[in-house]
């Protein structure tokens, strides 16, 4: 059966989808994007709406029971891929080695530079 993980410490669901599910160990993260759920106010710069979505995602698996630790998959949307090394400065301070696996694209995003989904396991 899933669960669905909610946390008012991220961004409420903009749509019809879930912040996260868990189902079994697994735990599924929506993308995020860099709004701060508690002010309401998106950061301007990459690497502050890198740090802003990574906390979101924090939040979110907490919620669930889990930690940035048990990250296994990462998908990283950037809008322009100038961004790279700014984004991966900060994606450092959030993953330890082994880090999970990522792919990073750029896409078209609505008026933000980044967002992140996660898959994790939870022993």
């Amino acid at each position: 059966m899933k669960q669905q993980i909610r946390t008012t410490l991220a961004p409420s669901a903009a749509g019809p989808y879930s912040q996260g599910i868990k189902k079994g160990n697994r735990i599924y993260v929506a993308g995020q994007g860099p709004l701060n759920a508690a002010t309401g106010e998106t950061p301007t710069t990459i690497k502050e709406q890198t740090r802003q979505v990574l906390l979101n995602i924090q939040h979110i698996l907490e919620a669930g029971g889990a930690t940035m630790d048990d990250v296994v998959k990462v998908t990283a949307h950037l809008s322009d891929l100038k961004y790279f090394d700014d984004f991966n400065s900060v994606y450092k301070e959030f993953f330890t080695e082994p880090y999970p696996v990522r792919t990073t694209v750029g896409s078209q995003l609505a008026n933000i530079l980044v967002e992140i989904d996660v898959i994790a396991e939870v022993d």
